[in-house]
């Protein structure tokens, strides 16, 4: 469809389709996984069983704009026609009591003003109360000053008829505006990857806008969504994790003016710490990506939605290039817009890669293990494995407190000797002096 309108190329489609073929499709051994946001952005969850269909009716705005375009639109013929008909009876039966539909002859005396003119039967009362409504006024029906009740029913349903006016016009107004239609033009990759970037496993997915106009004040979000088991042997179906999220700009907000490699580092605190290449297969996880942002042209806070599942994120693979320099510009080519290349990596988990590597899952400074470098003893260190009480290195503060702990110390040892010796000179002066 988009390549119908013209904002892709008509080799983007051929590509991606040449793309799914070469790459493993891992959803085919297996029945599809459920997943709570699909590929489109909308929310995969049905509710069921709800008791309290009432407080639907108490926004009736926001309901009539989320229904569908043929709910809305038989929604606002309806309310029109209704009201045209309830008026049109009313008119109706006014001037069947004042005597208005009574045949007359034209010849004869005209009789009492009428309430309102020309209403002959309930045809002619409904074309006047679409005249009152809409406010056509052909000319041929009018409400007189006969009746008093005419006029006031008159002034009650203009009243009424810009109420549904406004009401239908805003409703329609908001469905024609509405900021997901602004993220139709929002793409991302089909698969994400996992590749190492920077020697640390990453997390990786491509996002990138179509439109000229740009997203003001765009931030990406990660969320991992799974099943965990509490300590207690609670069941939590649903677990949402915040994942932190390192573009290129190293914050959530992006800068959408070419398409951009949005990153995660897998680390200690990463809800995919654990995750390996033979573990990807057997999850039970699914990555969801929300990105939120203004819209330039209209001021409209827009969201664009995609998630990732364990058969759409490769391992060992990363993103081309697309970005090219051409003419004094930077040319993007859609067409590679979702091509990776595999890349060498270890199957191995982040965690399994890091106490291969000898890191330590919770830091402590209190003592050093292995066969590192530990104190033997004042001024020296030795190598051993095992390690020594107060042997860790103290930081520059506690030894600066402590050198001066030790220097009061022996300056205190230093006085107190001092003072003996003065007593013994004292003492053996007045010995002399007694002599």
């Amino acid at each position: 469809m988009l390549a119908r309108k013209g904002l892709l190329p008509d080799g983007f489609l051929l590509t991606r389709l040449a793309e799914d073929q070469n790459q493993p499709n891992r959803s085919r051994s297996r029945s599809q996984r459920a997943r709570f946001i699909t590929k489109t952005g909308s929310c995969n969850v049905v509710h069921k069983n709800i008791m309290e269909q009432g407080r639907f009716l108490l926004d009736v705005f926001t309901t009539m704009v989320d229904l569908k375009w043929q709910h809305s639109l038989l929604i606002f013929t309806s309310a029109f026609l209704c009201s045209w008909m309830l008026f049109a009876m009313i008119w109706w039966l006014l001037a069947f009591a004042h005597g208005d539909l009574e045949p007359r002859d034209p010849d004869s005396d005209p009789g009492p003003v009428p309430c309102v003119t020309a209403i002959h039967s309930f045809t002619s009362a409904f074309l006047f109360s679409i005249e009152v409504q809409v406010t056509i006024g052909f000319g041929g029906r009018m409400v007189t000053e006969e009746c008093p009740v005419a006029i006031i029913m008159l002034i009650i349903q203009n009243i009424l008829g810009l109420i549904i006016n406004a009401v239908m016009l805003g409703c329609v107004f908001m469905k024609t505006a509405q900021a997901n239609r602004r993220a139709e033009t929002l793409i991302f990759s089909r698969n994400a990857v996992i590749a190492t970037r920077n020697g640390r496993p990453t997390f990786m997915f491509r996002v990138g806008d179509l439109r000229k106009s740009m997203i003001i004040s765009a931030t990406v979000q990660l969320q991992v969504i799974r099943r965990t088991v509490t300590s207690e042997g609670e069941v939590i179906p649903v677990c949402q994790l915040d994942i932190q999220v390192e573009n290129p700009l190293r914050s959530n907000g992006v800068f959408l003016v070419s398409p951009l490699i949005v990153s995660h580092t897998i680390e200690q605190r990463s809800p995919l710490y654990d995750l390996s290449a033979q573990s990807l297969a057997t999850e039970d996880l699914e990555i969801i990506v929300i990105l939120e942002g203004v819209v330039e042209t209209t001021g409209i806070t827009m969201q664009a939605r995609t998630s990732y599942t364990p058969e759409e994120i490769l391992w060992g693979r990363r993103f081309v290039s697309i970005i090219t320099e051409e003419d004094s510009r930077y040319c993007v080519d859609y067409s590679k817009f979702g091509n990776t290349v595999p890349v060498r990596m270890s199957s191995l988990s982040a965690k399994e890669l890091d106490l291969s590597r000898g890191v330590r899952e919770g830091p402590s400074d209190s003592q050093l293990q292995g066969w590192g470098l530990v104190r033997a003893g004042r001024g020296g260190f030795r190598r051993g494995g095992r390690t020594c009480e107060g042997s860790a290195p103290q930081p520059w503060y506690n030894q600066s407190e402590t050198q001066e702990k030790d220097t009061e110390h022996k300056g205190q040892k230093k006085k107190v000797q001092l003072e003996v010796i003065g007593r013994q000179m004292e003492e053996e002066g007045l010995g002399d002096v007694s002599d």
